[in-house]
């Protein structure tokens, strides 16, 4: 069994891997040089500043795209060797908003796969699905990420995990954390996801997650329902039918930080 998580001190945290899609590969946080950044990257900065120069090592496994059973696969294993003080483990998103997946069947998986993760590591924190009732078409699957999130959080306890409760952070239910495909996270959304976790680890972290965002300039209705059409017809109906086919940008690309190097 993984360490009680309350029992922690803020030093023992010297490694840490990012496991997941692209929600933690950080797809829609490009950095300077257009590659991901995202609030697992930010976490781990986070972490580091409370550590001696260079003496964090960190490895993000995360594939954009990656299913469950994908990460399982290839992503559980790794962390295993690299047996890390924490590693945070965000899965099974994309299997959700596929057609006839079982969230019962999926969460059985899941705990599979924590428990073999358990023996291995350190803290694990487990990350549950976002409230997704803003979003055209995805609100209707809103009851069937709920029963996994239900499901994610037994595991949690029954392993002693830590739980990274997205569905309840109100401040990414603003559109302004959300790319322009509402699919992945802002760069702000990122940051606010970041200052949460810092918070579940007990880190004294520079903002508050939950801070309100600035007014908007008002919209009326046909304005929102032209938006909405326009973004279905951009980014909703072309990623349904990548996913319909089984189609992935992911299937082929590698974690971007697969060893566990200093930070």
């Amino acid at each position: 069994m993984a360490a009680d998580p309350t029992s922690f001190r803020r030093d023992e945290f010297r490694s840490y891997a990012a496991l997941g899609d692209s929600f933690t590969e950080g797809v829609g946080d490009p950095g300077p040089d257009g590659s991901c950044v995202g609030w697992a990257d930010r976490l781990a900065v986070l972490l580091a500043d409370r550590t001696p120069e260079h003496s964090l090592r960190y490895a993000n496994l995360a594939v954009r795209g990656k299913l469950l059973d994908q990460i399982v696969a290839d992503q559980v294993p790794r962390a295993r060797e690299l047996a890390p003080d924490l590693v945070t483990v965000c899965a099974g998103g994309n299997d959700m908003i596929r057609p006839g997946t079982d969230p019962d069947d999926a969460a059985e998986r899941f705990e599979e796969a924590i428990a073999s993760l358990s023996n291995a590591v350190g803290t694990i924190v487990v990350a549950t699905g976002f409230d997704t009732r803003g979003v055209p078409v995805l609100r209707h699957l809103r009851g069937k990420i709920a029963t996994y999130n239900g499901h994610l959080r037994a595991v949690a306890d029954r392993y002693q995990c830590r739980v990274l409760d997205l569905w309840s952070l109100k401040s990414v239910q603003d559109r302004r954390a959300w790319d322009a495909d509402r699919l992945h996270l802002s760069p702000e959304g990122h940051t606010r996801v970041a200052l949460r976790a810092g918070q579940l680890l007990g880190i004294e972290v520079p903002a508050d997650p939950e801070q309100p965002w600035p007014p908007m300039p008002p919209r009326t209705p046909l304005e929102g329902r032209r938006d909405d059409v326009q973004w279905a017809r951009e980014y909703l109906v072309p990623w349904i039918g990548r996913r319909l086919r089984g189609e992935s940008s992911g299937d082929h690309a590698a974690a971007k930080r697969p060893d566990l190097l200093p930070l």
